[in-house]
């Protein structure tokens, strides 16, 4: 369920959109009511229901859309449908970071370890030191054009401010983990709380749930 590239690739095809939680919640719920997807992309298609300037562009956002939703379990998806909007956020972030493993591993890594060293603001500079460290490793992400590293950079920081978990001026933000999120996802992957800019005593006492 983790990383729809394989280990050995990233993909890096996170520029469609950010956090897109009005256009996620809508394309859930007409998903929950027929549990088909190609119902439910002809359906988002036909309604414009993204409202998306372009067919293709619509398209598009719902290939996004739906390639997340596709990483939760039925009961995350259940409380995306009907949670808080923290608890959409989260499950957004989380849906984002198991189709991504850059951005999973740029979470765990970078965000994450900032916020547990009560660390500086995490800035661009941050994102390209990371960004060489794993070029290393995987160089076909060198290959992306320089235009294409300036909007995944971009995209990526937008996100991080959508789901609360990094404030304007780049500072890491503590979050607060409903008990309704802490369950369905202690259920699934206790690994999981890794993403997200919480204690380790936090993520030992959720395990034992």
């Amino acid at each position: 369920m983790i990383g729809v590239g394989s280990p050995r690739e990233y993909v890096m095809s996170f520029t469609a959109g950010a956090l897109l939680l009005a256009e996620t919640t809508r394309v859930a719920r007409v998903y929950r009511e027929s549990r088909d997807w190609q119902t439910t992309k002809s359906s988002v298609v036909e309604s414009n229901l993204l409202q998306a300037r372009s067919a293709e562009t619509g398209k598009r956002l719902l290939r996004e859309i739906s390639g997340r939703l596709e990483t939760l379990t039925d009961e995350q998806f259940e409380l995306l449908c009907d949670g808080s909007t923290e608890d959409q956020k989260h499950l957004l972030w989380l849906s984002i970071c198991r189709r991504y493993t850059f951005i999973r591993e740029f979470a765990v890594e970078v965000v994450r370890e900032r916020f547990l060293q009560l660390g500086p603001a995490i800035s661009f500079s941050d994102y390209d030191a990371f960004f060489v460290a794993k070029e290393a490793w995987h160089p076909h992400i060198g290959e992306l054009s320089s235009d294409t590293q300036g909007k995944l950079r971009q995209v990526l920081f937008r996100m991080l401010r959508e789901a609360g978990l990094l404030s304007d001026d780049g500072h890491v933000l503590g979050i607060f983990l409903s008990s309704a999120f802490v369950r369905v996802l202690a259920k699934d992957s206790v690994e999981d709380f890794n993403v997200f800019p919480v204690r380790e005593e936090d993520v030992e006492r959720w395990a034992r749930q």
